[in-house]
């Protein structure tokens, strides 16, 4: 097992989308991320059933980092309740997961 994250959010555009990536790959909180674009997203909300299409961020980061990345994403995010969902890395590529470390900010 390693310390490293896949951590899943989505938003409501592609701006946001981009605005969000770039701000935790700036901060070193996330090495990479993805942007997935129009996805369709079925949810409840406030007792209605909602369809949306949607921009799925998937960001590469540390587990250390994730009390970091949550705080910023629900700062940044515009949505009231934003999806944040840490998945583990179980195993890897060596030199991707090095690499992850490299441009990830230092543990605390």
């Amino acid at each position: 097992m390693t310390d490293k994250i896949v951590v899943l959010t989505t938003c409501d555009s592609e701006e946001q989308a981009a605005r969000i990536a770039r701000r935790l790959v700036e901060q070193r909180l996330a090495a990479c991320v993805n942007i997935v674009p129009r996805t369709t997203s079925v949810y409840r909300w406030k007792d209605n059933i909602e369809s949306t299409e949607e921009w799925l961020l998937i960001v590469k980061s540390r587990r250390q980092l994730f009390p970091l990345l949550r705080a910023e994403i629900e700062i940044i995010h515009g949505y009231e309740v934003p999806e944040l969902i840490a998945l583990p890395i179980i195993d890897g590529a060596e030199a991707y997961l090095n690499w992850m470390d490299d441009e990830l900010k230092a543990a605390e």
